[in-house]
């Protein structure tokens, strides 16, 4: 989905082209229960709602203006199986039903405690991350490294056209780390295998 479709404000976003990666990474089921942490505009929660037949997205984020965006792009796409949650990870999640899939956009520095929690849950869950500082994404390899799991390591760089009077000139976005890991046929966070 084209990002101008979406409502946006000042909240972050995942753009189109790293949405559409993270969204085929995450290898949704019809039936997938999904918690999308940190979701922002709520943009990764309406794409991936598209796949869902039976199943449900539950959006948690914890800043109002946020929230509001994601029931306001939940109403425009009538993504009926999209459940704002209010609140920070992993409180939040508390009182969710298990999670098949799980994005992370952004956890408020709890990552490792998000992580624990969600394979402590479901220990064969399907895990996609997503990092733009590099400090995040090096706790994030200490926390995989720590559980010996293998996780799959994209790093995408997207440009787009910016017009310059009758020339176009490219304007390169944030590089984007994407890590994913886990789900079925993948490795059981209990036994490291």
């Amino acid at each position: 989905m084209r990002d101008e479709l979406f409502i946006r404000g000042d909240v972050p976003m995942t753009k189109s082209e790293v949405r559409t990666v993270c969204v085929s990474k995450l290898e949704l089921c019809p039936d997938s229960i999904l918690y999308d942490i940190g979701a922002g505009t709520g943009s990764v929660s309406i794409e991936a709602s598209g796949y869902l037949t039976n199943g449900k997205v539950y959006a948690v984020e914890k800043k109002p203006e946020a929230q509001a965006l994601i029931e306001a792009n939940k109403e425009k796409f009538a993504a009926d199986c999209v459940t704002v949650v209010k609140g920070t990870a992993p409180e939040a999640l508390s009182g969710l039903e298990v999670a098949t899939h799980v994005f992370l956009g952004g956890t408020s520095g709890n990552l490792e405690e998000v992580l624990d929690l969600v394979l402590k849950k479901n220990p064969w869950v399907r895990v996609v991350a997503n990092f733009i500082a590099l400090e995040s994404l090096s706790e994030m390899l200490l926390w995989l490294k720590k559980h010996s799991i293998e996780a799959e390591i994209v790093q995408m760089q997207v440009s787009k056209a910016k017009t310059a009077g009758t020339y176009h000139m490219m304007m390169g976005q944030n590089p984007v780390y994407i890590i994913s890991f886990g789900g079925e046929g993948g490795m059981s966070f209990e036994s490291g295998k």
